[in-house]
């Protein structure tokens, strides 16, 4: 069990996620407990913090750990990685989902939000890393996605029903096991062998009945979601967040905008040609996910011209290899790419993202009261989003997990 170390970071530049630029010769005073003493010029804190542990950064960029907004730890796309997903039994499946989650942590995800995972063993797996016996990010969970009998996800472990009866239940039973928010499966999508990206799955009753259990409860709904009318008619019935969109059009970005849904994009998933040939992918999963890439790409630039807004996800494995980074990184690559500014980008991944979870006031930014979520990358992250390729050390919790240059162990008094 890791214990978290009252120490000073210094000889560093801080990356203030709000305002988008980077303060240089900063410290930030992490104490005992793992939170945020303070952050400011280093004369001052150093002042401040007397016979404290320094710890030389060697000049590096810090900024906040990145929240990865959909997340499966139990991954059960059909190949390799739902093969063993459904092979194991619930002890297999636990250590499973904790790898995934370590190594997630050393990618520098900091947060995960799960977005339909198997067996309940995200509640275990949580419970665990808050106790500090496993290694891995801050878990926020759906618990199981729901779906329509036969719909999205049906045989990767989400929980099959009909009508409205049938998702409250559903839903309910999520809320029973500790859910913070709720996943619901509202149209087809890539890896259903038996349905279209643009196949309808939910009928407005049923829908309403997943969103007005959730908000009663103070819970927040996200759906997986194709083709622009599904997404309009969710949100019509006061959806929290759309997944993928894959079809939207003008229109329904604008009424996104207006009633304030949230969009979390995933576009690496329908770009990603090596990774689904290495998880062992059949050929029309692949074909399908290929060829709905410019479609969702133009999804993409309508959702950030029109205002929605956007928060970071993968879909694929946070840490997983992706054009010799991670697909968390490659995801927000081409979220610039695609028209967004590099501060906002990293806002999607980080204050936002907290906003979103309702977590704002102890994640997402480097500030007094707030945990010790950080990272430091050599590079400069205001002048290009592909610095945080140059990530070298993780600290979650006043803990560091990961430190390729040895930083953390020549500190001194």
């Amino acid at each position: 069990m890791h214990h978290p170390a009252e120490q000073v970071l210094v000889n560093c530049a801080v990356y203030d996620v709000v305002t988008g630029a980077a303060r240089p010769d900063q410290a930030v005073w992490v104490d005992a407990e793992g939170m945020i003493r303070a952050v400011g010029p280093v004369d001052d804190v150093l002042a401040e913090a007397g016979d404290t542990t320094v710890v030389d950064l060697g000049g590096g960029h810090v900024m906040p750990g990145l929240t990865n907004m959909h997340v499966h730890l139990a991954l059960g796309l059909p190949g390799h990685y739902g093969d063993e997903v459904q092979r194991s039994n619930d002890a297999e499946l636990v250590l499973l989902m904790a790898d995934s989650a370590r190594r997630a942590l050393h990618a520098g995800v900091t947060t995960v939000r799960l977005v339909g995972e198997s067996r309940y063993a995200d509640f275990a797996l949580r419970k665990a890393i808050d106790r500090g016996a496993v290694d891995g990010p801050r878990i926020f969970t759906a618990g199981h996605a729901l779906c329509c009998t036969g719909g999205h996800g049906w045989d990767a472990d989400a929980l099959e029903a009909d009508g409205a009866d049938g998702f409250r239940k559903l839903t309910r039973l999520q809320l029973r096991a500790g859910a913070d928010l709720i996943k619901v499966c509202i149209s087809g999508g890539i890896a259903g062998q038996h349905e279209a990206i643009d196949t309808p799955q939910l009928l407005d009753d049923e829908m309403a009945a997943v969103i007005r259990v959730a908000h009663d409860w103070g819970r927040k709904v996200t759906a997986h979601a194709g083709p622009a009318d599904s997404v309009r008619r969710a949100v019509e019935l006061g959806l929290d967040c759309v997944e993928h969109g894959y079809e939207l059009t003008d229109e329904v970005t604008r009424l996104m905008a207006q009633r304030g849904v949230w969009y979390v994009p995933t576009i690496v998933v329908s770009r990603c040609e090596q990774f689904f040939r290495d998880s062992g992918v059949p050929g029309w999963l692949m074909d399908r996910a290929l060829a709905a890439g410019p479609r969702h790409w133009e999804s993409l630039q309508l959702a950030i011209g029109n205002g929605v807004p956007i928060a970071l996800g993968s879909d694929m494995p946070p840490h997983a290899a992706y054009d010799e980074t991670s697909a968390t990184v490659r995801e927000l690559e081409f979220m610039v790419e695609a028209g967004m500014g590099v501060a906002d980008a990293l806002r999607s991944a980080t204050v936002r993202a907290a906003q979103w979870l309702d977590a704002g006031d102890r994640l997402g930014t480097l500030e007094a009261g707030n945990h010790a979520d950080l990272l430091v990358l050599r590079d400069d992250p205001t002048r290009d989003i592909s610095a945080l390729r140059t990530l070298h050390l993780v600290m979650k919790g006043g803990v560091v997990y990961r430190d390729d240059r040895g930083m953390a162990r020549k500190a001194r008094r």
